[in-house]
């Protein structure tokens, strides 16, 4: 999966660029992933892998997927992948383009898995610290595991803040065992 994540950079890289240039980087952010989604389903893989489907074919079943109306650079991007054989990029285009955007924007996306769920105010709370911590407003997704036994852990791009009653007995058995 990273190869294929270092194969879609350079085109995610260029579609970002012209989004800018188009001054549509929303627009552009919501037709590639809904393409990319399109594309990541068992039904599309097969239509898309399948050298009896013409290549107009299988880009209309990507562009019927984004609702029509998709930006003559995104119907190129598609018409190379899909001659190329390498349609099934777009879910990975389609996630590092949401990346580009985020920095663009100046977000930066925090997954806080805690043990319990967690009430709205101590989700504000976390969140402002992010955004204080960052420098970055914060777009969050909150999961709950049970596993964890209390605490949370809180993952922003490579940064992983452990803080949870089972991070700690893991690294406690870790010295234990040393």
């Amino acid at each position: 999966m990273a190869e294929l994540t270092t194969v879609a950079r350079p085109y995610a890289e260029a579609a970002f660029r012209a989004a800018v240039e188009a001054k549509d980087v929303a627009g552009f952010a919501g037709k590639l992933a809904l393409m990319g989604a399109g594309a990541a389903t068992r039904e599309a893989a097969s239509v898309l892998g399948n050298p009896k489907v013409s290549a107009k074919e299988k880009s209309d079943v990507l562009f019927a997927v984004a609702g029509g109306d998709v930006p003559d650079v995104l119907k190129n991007l598609v018409m190379a992948l899909i001659e190329n054989q390498r349609a099934a990029l777009l879910p990975f285009i389609s996630e590092h383009f949401a990346r580009l955007q985020r920095d663009h924007d100046g977000v930066v996306k925090a997954v806080i898995t805690s043990a319990f769920p967690l009430s709205d105010s101590d989700k504000a709370s976390l969140v402002d610290g992010l955004a204080k911590k960052y420098g970055k407003r914060v777009d969050v997704e909150v999961h709950v595991d049970a596993s964890l036994i209390g605490g949370a852990r809180v993952q922003v791009g490579d940064d992983v803040i452990h803080a949870s009653v089972r991070d700690t007995l893991d690294k406690m058995a870790v010295a234990l065992a040393t």
